[in-house]
């Protein structure tokens, strides 16, 4: 069965009645290239309304228009129309005109939403009636509220069935159109860390000995046992014994990670409920790179880091407990009175405060 919209009216075939005078008249403009605006004289060229009788042609675009089959526009100052498809035009069988004019204008925007001060420009209608017409699709579900990154302060309205795009929402860095600090913060230090170790060879970890019963140590054991671990800290830290047992990977190695891998890594983790794309992590690799924390390898298209795991020297800041001989005592779980360790003739505490 032949589409009505595209129904030939036979020039011996005079339509009857009204009605089908505005189906013939839709059909022939919907025959026509989509998106088409027409005027009246086009409408007149079209040989539907018979004697090309203005009045009957107003009264037959009030009745498309009316069942919003044909779209009233304004094209260099004249009124035009445009087709509708039925199946858009039933969607606005419940709207008032003023409502399916700016619901036109919403729905027009797509993902990037559309500004209220935009709708009242292009609808040329009062801002009260734009205002009252958005809380009634806004309260029917019809249309939503959103925030643009970009400006935050607006008001912008979409279609309830879409999702903004990225240049709205600002993509993963953003929440509820704010920049999230914490969260690029940590993805910052999570990338770095990750170029890190894919910049230094790093040695495999050394197999703890056998644990000793500390309670059987006598004093002599115990100072001695506490002496060499304490010169072991002394001499490194945590962050100084990566940095002691880290090495430069040699000239010409091509392992440093891409922003495909890195990327992967990032998706891997887990630290983003959404899944990050390569040009976002390129911004956060770039504002790493500018800051000095890493560099370009391998003609631009690698990355490798600058320093090793603790910074350059492996510099560690101390609190008061630490610097303390009780907060770094490894015998500490047999220091009391009368033990082969106590307080009274600790010589360490002595050391300390320079008695």
């Amino acid at each position: 069965m032949p589409d009505p919209d595209q129904v030939l009216i036979e020039d011996e075939k005079t339509p009857s009645s009204p009605k089908e005078l505005e189906n013939a008249l839709y059909a022939s403009c919907a025959s026509h290239t989509a998106g088409k605006d027409f005027n009246q004289q086009d409408l007149m060229a079209l040989n539907i309304i018979p004697g090309n009788d203005l009045k009957d042609l107003a009264r037959c675009l009030d009745a498309l228009v009316k069942d919003r089959l044909l779209k009233l526009m304004q094209k260099d100052g004249l009124p035009c129309w445009r087709v509708v498809k039925r199946e858009d035009a039933a969607k606005y069988k419940d709207f008032t005109l003023e409502e399916a004019m700016v619901y036109s204008y919403i729905e027009s925007s797509q993902r990037e939403g559309i500004w209220i001060k935009n709708i009242y420009t292009r609808a040329n209608l009062h801002q009260g009636i734009v205002t009252r017409c958005v809380k009634s699709l806004e309260s029917r579900g019809r249309i939503k509220t959103i925030q643009n990154a970009k400006f935050p302060k607006r008001k912008t309205y979409m279609l309830a069935g879409l999702q903004p795009s990225e240049d709205v929402t600002g993509g993963a860095f953003y929440t509820d159109g704010n920049l999230d600090e914490d969260f690029v913060d940590h993805l910052l230090t999570w990338i770095e860390r990750y170029i890190i170790g894919r910049s230094w060879w790093h040695p495999p970890a050394k197999e703890s000995g056998k644990k000793r019963d500390l309670k059987k140590l006598s004093t002599e054991e115990a100072e001695e046992l506490r002496r060499g671990t304490l010169d072991a800290l002394e001499a490194r830290s945590v962050c100084r014994e990566r940095n002691e047992h880290m090495l430069p990977m040699p000239p010409g190695f091509i392992g440093y990670p891409t922003i495909s891998e890195i990327t992967r890594a990032v998706n891997a983790s887990k630290m983003s409920l959404v899944v990050m794309k390569e040009a976002e992590m390129r911004q956060l690799v770039d504002i790493l790179c500018w800051d000095g924390r890493i560099t370009k390898a391998c003609d631009g298209k690698r990355y490798k880091a600058v320093r090793r795991v603790g910074g350059r020297t492996g510099d560690s800041s101390q609190n008061g407990l630490v610097e303390a001989p009780c907060g770094r005592c490894p015998v500490f779980g047999i220091c009391e009175e009368g033990g082969p360790v106590n307080p009274k003739d600790c010589r360490y505490f002595q050391e300390w405060l320079e008695i």
